[in-house]
């Protein structure tokens, strides 16, 4: 589609609602000429009183026209606002024209962004009432009603959770880049422990070395770990001597006497024993997360897992003798050779198993997967729909509420993630990092720290060297890391201590 701007270069954004309206569409931009028959004219102009975005869209020889605009006097605040609205109203105008020519209403409507329950935590913030966040939701975002109702829902829990912060306080992640075998979705940083066996023990140590390293950091700056997530790869991969030797690593050179939750991924059934869980439980673990992604066998040969809807049920077993209090299982919707029946029963055995919290995860196709380069099979959109409809609805009926939510690229469908609890077992990690409330310091290989002034909202991040066995090979980066996080951290705690104000003003 040829896509011709005028008065700004928002190309992201215009892209943004043409990948959701028009998959599989590519951009070429330049002035549209008589020999093009599908393009998009999108003109921002800004008068006295107000900015103005029109979009004409042309296609299929059919015309349509989008407009949207924003009081002229907003963008005079800065810079950053002033790109911040323009993008808004040049992506509300163009999917006003799209949403108009195809009929379509995507059940985001206008929002592109992973943290939508954000735009909900910031109107709230500013005064609305949740009745009023609701509706701007709908009437002016196109949000379905459904999914506006899911923003209230962890934006309530984010409010919760942020309330109960110290400006010193920060998270933790530790990362396993290891699993048995690598599933079909994944794209993660993860190395198969049949070929990688013999590289465990020296990853564990190079971790342990960058744990003592951060940890004198994290008290020399005077800084407080809220919360712990040991995540990959599957952590209990790792035999359970190797567990013991890397929690006490973190027991002992990171003050974890004020946690509020400290979890570990146990996510393969096949990985988890009696004797890993204990070492958990003994090391003050309160929240595992045991993850079938589905309970129909067929469904996980399909996917590359190889084990079975029993192990899963004998994991969770063992779990829950475990006394480890709040246990996870997540699913994905959208899954190859799933259908809407298969996913309803999976949901329904773990519903059953009555776990802590539900993760309900839609599909993302995302490059480098198996899904993609073997060209398997997916449900299509309507199916995705009616498994995460049902979802909703039974987990509502079942105590579960809403507490997090989050969007990727490439989602079946362009829905979304979503984690339900029963009351009082929110996952705090998944909502200090979605919502970036705090800093999450990242330890281990494929890690990304992400530190946040949460005052500003203003964010800086560096990233760990992505494979194992460059992690290993380069103590020098964990060195320049470090003094990253310290400069970051030392001026943020500095600015605090002058009395420069609070988490709250921001």
């Amino acid at each position: 589609m040829k896509l011709e701007l005028t008065g700004h270069n928002y190309q992201y954004a215009a892209e943004q609602i043409m990948t959701v309206l028009f998959p599989g569409e590519k951009p070429v931009y330049g002035p549209v000429g008589p020999e093009d028959e599908d393009w998009a004219r999108i003109r921002l102009s800004v008068g006295g009183t107000y900015a103005v975005a029109v979009t004409v869209l042309h296609r299929a020889g059919k015309e349509t026209r989008g407009e949207s605009r924003v009081r002229a006097c907003r963008l005079e605040e800065d810079a950053l606002a002033r790109d911040r609205l323009g993008q808004r109203i040049v992506k509300l105008s163009f999917f006003k024209a799209a949403a108009a020519l195809t009929g379509q209403r995507p059940p985001w409507g206008a929002l592109t962004g992973i943290r939508p329950a954000r735009l909900v935590t910031q109107m709230l913030q500013r005064g609305m009432t949740e009745g009023q966040a609701v509706a701007e939701m709908t009437r002016e975002l196109f949000v379905s009603p459904r999914r506006a109702r899911l923003c209230l829902s962890t934006a309530r829990a984010s409010r919760k959770a942020e309330a109960d912060l110290l400006p010193e306080d920060i998270s933790l992640y530790v990362g396993i880049p290891f699993c048995p075998t690598r599933c079909a979705y994944c794209s993660f940083v993860s190395a198969s422990v049949e070929k990688t066996f013999s590289m465990m023990e020296p990853y564990v140590d190079a971790l342990i070395g960058e744990i003592s390293l951060m940890g004198e950091s994290v008290r020399r700056l005077g800084l407080r770990i809220k919360s712990v997530y040991m995540g990959g790869g599957t952590p209990t991969t790792l035999p359970a001597p190797l567990m013991a030797r890397l929690l006490n690593a973190l027991e002992t050179h990171f003050d974890l006497s004020s946690l509020a939750e400290y979890t570990v991924e146990a996510g393969r059934p096949d990985t988890v024993t009696a004797e890993k869980l204990a070492v958990l439980k003994a090391y003050g673990v309160s929240r595992v997360s045991i993850n079938p992604q589905t309970m129909e066998d067929r469904v996980l040969q399909a996917i590359g897992r190889r084990h079975t809807a029993a192990d899963v049920l004998r994991a969770m077993d063992i779990a829950q003798k475990s006394g480890i209090p709040h246990i996870n299982m997540d699913l994905i919707a959208g899954l190859p050779e799933d259908t809407a029946a298969g996913f309803r029963r999976s949901l329904d055995s773990c519903i059953a198993l009555a776990p802590a919290n539900i993760t309900v995860h839609t599909l993302a196709l995302k490059k480098g997967a198996r899904i993609l380069l073997d060209g398997l099979a997916v449900p299509p959109a309507e199916a995705v729909r009616e498994m995460l409809d049902y979802a909703e609805e039974r987990l509502t009926a079942a105590g579960y509420a809403p507490y997090y939510l989050y969007r990727q690229k490439y989602m079946s469908g362009n829905f979304e993630n979503v984690g339900w609890s029963l009351p009082g077992a929110e996952g705090l990690y998944n909502i200090y990092i979605m919502e970036e409330l705090h800093t999450i310091l990242s330890l281990g290989a494929g890690g990304s720290t992400k530190m946040v002034d949460p005052r500003r909202g203003y964010i800086e991040r560096y990233f760990n060297c992505k494979f194992a066995k460059e992690y290993m090979e380069k103590p020098e980066k964990l060195r320049a890391d470090r003094q990253h996080f310290e400069t970051f951290m030392g001026g943020l705690m500095a600015s605090y201590r002058a009395g420069e104000g609070s988490r709250a003003d921001g």
